[in-house]
C-alpha cells in the first residue's frame, strides 16, 4: 500500500493506492490563501500540517487496514514557495508562494549580480520562483532574513514535519534558481547571488529515492505495522507527468488547476528563457522537461463564478459540451500577471468587446477561451525551442469540462485526451514515487498510461474562425501594457 500527498494552492489532496494502483481511500482538505496587499499571495505552513493530518486521519478512518500496511509515502506540491525557518525549525513568517509578485525588480537585481543566471538555471528570473523572494525578505525584512537558517520549498516543509528531515528533490528544486539544473546540484554562485550558502538548503535526492521515514508517532497515530518510507516526490507538475506516463522524450500534457501549464518531457536539459519557457529537472533520474507556464486558468473560471454569483455548473449548463463558433468577447486571463511568454508580474486581465448584447454565456466562453491562449502561446514558446508536441493528455480540474478540452482542441490544433481520475492526478504520481522509493523497480516499469477517457479531436470547420481570434488575442498584451505604462 502507498500514499500520495498532494499540497496544492487550494487543498491538500491524498490518496490511498494497493499493489494494483487501484485507488482505496482519497480525502482532500481545503487551504486559504491571503493576500494582504496587491501582488501578495501567502500562506500560513501550519495550516498545511494540519490539512495533511486531516486528509491522513481520514484515510485511515475510511480504510484502516489498508493504512496498516502502508510501506511509501510521496509528496507532490505547489513549487516555488518560499517557507523560512529559524535554527530550530520554526516558522519565521508566512510562506510567499509561487503567484506573488513582489519580487519584480530583485528578479532584475539577481540577473545583474549573477549574468550567469539563464545559462545555468535554464530560465529567466521570475518573481514566483524562490530566489528572488529571498532578496526581497533580505531588503525589506532584514530581521527575518538574518534569522532564516533553512529555506524550503512548501512539500519539503511537510516533509520535515513527518520525517524531520530537510530533504528536496530535483523537479521542486529546479524552480528556485539555485539549482543547476544540468547538473542536478545547487549552485554555490546562485546562492551567493542571494547572500546565502549550502547551509540553508536542504539536501537533494531524486524524485523516486527514499527521503527519510515516517516518524513513530506518526506511525502510532494512523497504526501502521512499519514506518513507512518517504520519496523524495516531485513538484505538482511533476507529479502530474509521473501519473500519467509522461517519462519519456516527447511526451505531453496540459494542466488545467489554478494555473496552467504545458509540459512537454524532454531527454536532457533544453532550455528557452528568452520566451519565459521553463526547463527544469524531472522527478526521475537522468529526465527533464519543458514548460510554458501562466499563472491563471482553472482560477479565472473561479473567479467568473464568484463575480457573477453563479456555481460554476450553472455557467457551464447552457453551453453545451463543445463550441459552435469562438465567443466575440476576448478575455486576458492575466489576473495574476503572466509567465510564459511575457514575464510580466504587473499585467492585468480584461475583457475586449463588451455590448449591450453581451450576456453570461459569451463570457463564461471568453474566459475558457482566453486561457485556451495562453497556452497557445505556451505552444509557439515551446516550438521555438524545438520542441515537437503532436498530441497531449489534459488533466486538472478544468479538465473535467468537454467544453474547456474541445476549446483547447481548437485553439492548439492538437487533439488532446481526457485522463480518467485526472483530479487527483498529482497525489497519484506521489504515490507511485512512494511506491519506487520502498521497492526500488524500474520507474519506466511502474509509471505507466492511465486509462483515457475519450479523445478530443480539432473541429475543422472552426481553424480558421479560431486562428483569426488568436491572431486577435494577441494584440491584447501590448495594449494593456501601454494602458498600464
Amino acid at each position: 500500500m502507498y500514499i500520495g500527498i498532494d499540497l496544492g494552492t487550494s487543498s491538500v489532496k491524498a490518496v490511498l493506492v494497493d499493489e494494483r494502483e487501484q485507488i482505496l481511500a482519497q480525502a482532500s482538505e481545503a487551504l486559504t490563501v491571503s493576500r494582504p496587499v496587491p501582488t501578495h499571495s501567502e500562506q500560513d505552513p501550519e495550516s498545511w500540517w494540519q490539512a495533511t493530518l486531516a486528509a491522513l486521519d481520514r484515510l485511515a478512518a475510511e480504510a484502516p487496514q489498508a493504512m496498516a500496511a502502508v510501506r511509501g509515502i510521496g509528496l507532490s506540491g505547489q513549487m516555488h514557495g518560499a517557507t523560512l525557518l529559524d535554527a530550530q525549525d520554526r516558522v519565521l513568517r508566512p510562506c510567499i508562494l509561487w503567484n506573488d509578485g513582489r519580487a519584480a525588480a530583485e528578479c532584475a537585481e539577481m540577473e545583474r549580480a549573477w549574468p550567469e543566471l539563464r545559462a545555468v538555471t535554464g530560465n529567466i528570473a521570475m518573481p514566483g520562483f524562490t530566489a528572488p523572494k529571498l532578496l526581497w525578505v533580505k531588503r525589506h525584512e532584514p530581521i527575518i532574513f538574518a534569522a532564516t537558517a533553512k529555506v524550503l520549498l512548501p512539500k519539503a516543509y511537510l516533509r520535515l514535519r513527518l520525517t524531520g528531515e530537510h530533504v528536496e528533490e530535483m523537479s521542486d528544486a529546479a524552480g528556485t534558481l539555485w539549482l543547476d539544473v544540468a547538473k542536478r546540484d545547487w549552485s554555490d554562485a546562485a546562492l551567493a547571488a542571494t547572500g546565502l550558502t549550502r547551509q540553508h538548503m536542504p539536501r537533494l535526492v531524486e524524485g523516486s529515492a527514499p527521503a527519510g521515514t515516517l516518524r513513530a508517532e506518526l506511525q502510532q497515530r494512523w497504526s501502521m505495522n512499519q514506518a513507512p518510507i518517504l520519496a523524495g516526490g516531485a513538484g505538482d507538475n511533476a507529479a502530474g507527468a509521473v501519473s500519467l506516463g509522461a517519462v519519456r522524450p516527447g511526451d505531453a500534457f496540459i494542466s488545467l488547476g489554478t494555473s496552467g501549464v504545458l509540459w512537454a518531457t524532454t531527454a536532457g536539459f533544453a532550455p528557452n528563457p528568452g520566451q519565459a519557457v521553463h526547463a527544469f529537472c524531472h522527478s526521475l533520474p537522468r529526465t527533464w522537461h519543458q514548460m510554458g507556464v501562466i499563472l491563471s486558468a482553472a482560477s479565472c473560471f473561479a473567479w467568473l463564478a464568484k463575480t457573477l454569483g453563479t456555481p460554476e455548473a450553472t455557467l457551464l449548463k447552457d453551453l453545451g459540451n463543445a463550441p459552435q463558433r469562438p465567443s466575440p468577447i476576448l478575455f486576458a486571463p492575466y489576473l495574476s500577471g503572466e509567465r510564459t511568454p511575457h514575464n510580466d508580474a504587473d499585467i492585468r486581465g480584461a475583457f475586449i468587446g463588451l455590448d449591450h448584447e453581451t450576456g453570461r454565456p459569451e463570457l463564461v466562453q471568453a474566459v475558457m477561451e482566453g486561457v485556451a491562449f495562453a497556452l497557445r502561446d505556451c505552444l509557439d514558446a515551446l516550438r521555438a525551442a524545438g520542441t515537437r508536441i503532436t498530441t497531449a493528455d489534459v488533466i486538472g480540474g478544468g479538465a473535467r469540462s468537454p467544453l474547456w478540452c474541445a476549446i483547447i482542441a481548437n485553439v492548439l490544433d492538437l487533439p488532446l485526451t481526457q485522463v480518467l481520475g485526472g483530479e487527483v492526478s498529482g497525489a497519484f504520481g506521489a504515490a507511485r514515487l512512494g511506491r519506487l522509493a520502498a521497492t526500488g523497480e524500474d520507474p519506466i516499469a511502474v509509471c505507466l498510461p492511465p486509462a483515457r477517457a475519450q479523445a478530443i479531436l480539432p473541429t475543422a470547420s472552426l481553424r480558421d474562425s479560431y486562428a483569426a481570434s488568436y491572431a486577435r488575442y494577441r494584440k491584447l498584451y501590448p495594449g494593456l501594457k501601454e494602458i498600464a505604462a
